[in-house]
């Protein structure tokens, strides 16, 4: 029996999910035209189930390589000889099971290649007559090391040739993560990384500024979140009212997917299947109640930036409109966390259960300042 999913990637066979096929048509004509493109969305946004919806879509017409450096340790990163090895090998374990000669697989693993400029010829060679697409996800857990801004310049460089035909390389590359790679040199001097030299001021300054815009809406919409209510109702019979539930579930979340996706599990689980308006509010509730990852990131992001902080109680506590305009630092930041969305120009919170969470949140700061 399927069940609703809030950890890790969803998987059609094991969860309820939502139908995001007219998303993944829009990306995978993305991919059709060769684009490189960077999908930046809030943390448990659905980007990784997204990448392995993708690489099936894909698995007919295109040679997929689907790899993270989450989890690799820092010595991966201390050369282009370690990272160059650790590259390949990722790649190489990602075409495991695709179908290819394993002589192909394997010429992935060129202990040879230690440099970028081997690694720019090596790739050459691989991708030549074959449609190869590069997935990296949790792209902004490394994007703060140089050797990896490096990697990032390889990719530009070649993708620059390639369109002049003067070269070969990946057909498309995918990064997903939170932040905007585009932006990482502003991060990085921020943040007291590093102050770039003359010569390396052309590879920070653009890194990945070949990316087509990614305007897909990756939030789910009250029809999508009815497709996952109609496939729960088809194992289970009670009888809900799915366009009303579904839009329900969209006026707390605006379908933020963890959210759409805990609302439902709470209801399915701990309410007993009340699949009514109030089992709506009442898993709200629940929600509001618990500790989460998402929760936490959203706390600890609001404490750490003051401009952030400021714009969002500005926006719920004074009820004062703030634009919403881009290149405004705590504007970017709070779109960044998926905190605000654009309305009408202005800047608002963006789901109804972000509002009461921080809402609470700033309260209970200041009755604790008023008893201290």
């Amino acid at each position: 029996m399927k069940r609703f999913n809030v950890t890790g990637v969803c998987i059609p066979g094991k969860h309820y999910m939502a139908d995001i096929s007219g998303k993944l048509e829009k990306i995978k004509a993305m991919v059709e035209y060769g684009d490189y493109f960077t999908i930046n969305r809030a943390r448990q946004y659905g980007k990784t189930t997204t990448l392995s919806l993708l690489k099936k879509a894909l698995k007919n017409e295109y040679i997929t390589a689907s790899i993270s450096f989450e989890g690799q340790g820092d010595e991966s990163f201390e050369s282009a000889a370690a990272f160059c090895k650790i590259f390949m090998r990722l790649v190489s374990r990602a075409l495991e099971f695709a179908d290819v000669p394993d002589e192909y697989k394997n010429s992935w693993l060129n202990n040879d290649v230690a440099s970028f400029d081997e690694l720019g010829f090596h790739i050459t060679k691989m991708c030549k007559d074959k449609k190869l697409v590069l997935m990296i996800d949790e792209v902004d857990k490394t994007s703060d090391n140089r050797t990896y801004l490096h990697f990032l310049g390889l990719l530009r460089d070649k993708y620059l040739k390639r369109e002049q035909n003067k070269d070969h390389t990946f057909h498309s590359v995918i990064l997903a993560g939170v932040y905007d790679i585009r932006n990482i040199k502003l991060k990085l001097i921020n943040e007291g990384v590093y102050t770039p030299s003359a010569t390396e001021s052309r590879l920070y300054n653009s890194p990945w500024n070949i990316a087509a815009d990614f305007d897909v809406d990756m939030s789910f919409c009250a029809p999508e979140i009815a497709t996952m209510l109609k496939e729960y109702e088809k194992d289970h019979n009670i009888g809900i009212d799915i366009p009303l539930i579904a839009g329900e579930i969209h006026r707390y979340t605006s379908g933020y997917p963890f959210l759409v996706s805990r609302i439902c599990q709470c209801i399915d689980v701990k309410l007993g299947k009340d699949w009514t308006l109030r089992g709506v509010q009442e898993a709200v509730g629940i929600i509001l109640r618990e500790r989460n990852t998402l929760f936490d990131d959203l706390f600890k992001n609001l404490e750490n930036n003051k401009n952030l902080y400021d714009l969002i109680y500005d926006i719920l506590m004074l009820g004062k409109k703030r634009a919403h305009v881009i290149g405004s630092p705590a504007v970017d930041l709070a779109d960044t966390y998926g905190i605000i969305k654009d309305s009408s120009r202005n800047a608002a919170v963006s789901n109804r259960i972000f509002e009461l969470l921080i809402c609470e949140y700033f309260i209970a700061k200041y009755c604790f300042r008023n008893r201290t």
